[in-house]
């Protein structure tokens, strides 16, 4: 048994790693800090990926 927890353990901190890596995990991590620090309002899921997706593409393209 207790194999099984110890395989189950690592799997999760796998899969963890994977979703942060990919960004998957983004909204968990935001809201971990932002109840850790009382700043302003929790951005709702919506909220949060529009402001990413404005932050990702409102940038000036340099490449030509």
């Amino acid at each position: 048994m207790r194999i099984v927890e110890l395989l189950r353990r690592n799997l999760t901190l796998v899969w963890q790693g994977i979703r942060e890596w990919s960004g998957d995990a983004a909204y968990e991590i935001y809201l971990r800090r932002a109840m850790r620090s009382k700043d302003r309002g929790v951005l709702t899921a919506e909220e949060f990926y529009v402001e990413q997706l404005n932050r990702k593409y409102c940038k000036p393209n340099r490449c030509c």
